[in-house]
């Protein structure tokens, strides 16, 4: 069955990136070797991507081998009012409630998990929609007073497992529903 997890950090005050869109405050970060969900185990779940489209350009301008290349291999969902730039290989560009697109998506997956890269809103339209499980968080010991929020809206989580990694404290949730 089909996973639906968000798989990210936060500032201590709970924000996933500055008013600019920017991670520089997470990639200062230091980390180890240990993590109770290793980025590579995690990744090879994964069967398909749902990103909003901040967290998609910030990827493209800053992690790409090639400039403008998506870097995922996973089939990918762009969840956008506005459309890109540029086409890219891999990148279905969608629109609309997470549910009118949850057969794509998990078709897409071939029966490994969807991980929603980001953004926080995002996340909490997929929470709303019953189709966010896991949330697993990476939190950086920095704080930045306003920014992107981690989860936009209100939502009861279970705590499943925690660790560090480094600076970096990991939670790993799931999702019990949007507080009412």
């Amino acid at each position: 069955m089909t996973r639906y997890r968000f798989f990210t950090a936060t500032t201590l005050d709970g924000f996933l990136a500055d008013e600019h869109d920017s991670l520089d405050w997470l990639l200062s970060q230091p980390t180890g070797e240990e993590s109770i969900l290793p980025y590579d185990d995690f990744l090879a779940e994964v069967g398909a991507i749902v990103t909003g489209r901040s967290t998609y350009d910030w990827v493209v301008a800053h992690e790409s081998d090639v400039e403008g290349a998506w870097i995922y291999t996973q089939p990918t969902f762009l969840f956008t009012h506005r459309a890109p730039d540029l086409e890219r290989d891999g990148v279905t560009v969608v629109s609309g409630p997470p549910a009118g697109h949850r057969a794509a998506l998990e078709e897409a997956a071939d029966g490994k998990d969807v991980w929603i890269v980001g953004g926080g809103g995002l996340a909490a339209e997929f929470a709303r929609a019953g189709m966010l499980d896991e949330l697993f968080v990476s939190i950086a010991p920095v704080t930045l007073g306003a920014g992107k929020p981690l989860l936009g809206g209100s939502f009861d989580l279970e705590l499943l497992e925690h660790g560090t990694n480094g600076a970096l404290l990991e939670a790993r949730y799931r999702v019990v529903g949007e507080r009412v």
